[in-house]
């Protein structure tokens, strides 16, 4: 992939939406939520004063409405700066 994120930006590839409930009910495509965890697929550089904390492979949670949706080479990502990011797992 050819995408550097500029500044303290990462592109995060989302996890796949839960398709069934742990009782086993089938959940249809209309009533998946949006996933909040994801892979960093590539980091910025980060800011002079503020080196990023996350590295790619890291698996991370974001808020439900952070970042950017895009889809590149048939694949959906997400671009959002580092500190829309919760926690790493």
């Amino acid at each position: 992939m050819n995408i550097k994120p500029l500044s303290d930006r990462v592109l995060v590839e989302p996890a796949q939406a839960e398709t069934k409930t742990a009782s086993g009910i089938i959940i249809p495509d209309t009533a998946q939520e949006k996933p909040q965890k994801g892979t960093i697929v590539a980091v910025g550089n980060g800011k002079v004063d503020e080196p990023l904390t996350v590295k790619i492979g890291d698996t991370v949670l974001y808020g439900k409405y952070s970042g950017t949706e895009l889809k590149l080479e048939g694949k959906d990502y997400m671009i959002m700066r580092e500190s829309d990011i919760l926690a790493i797992i």
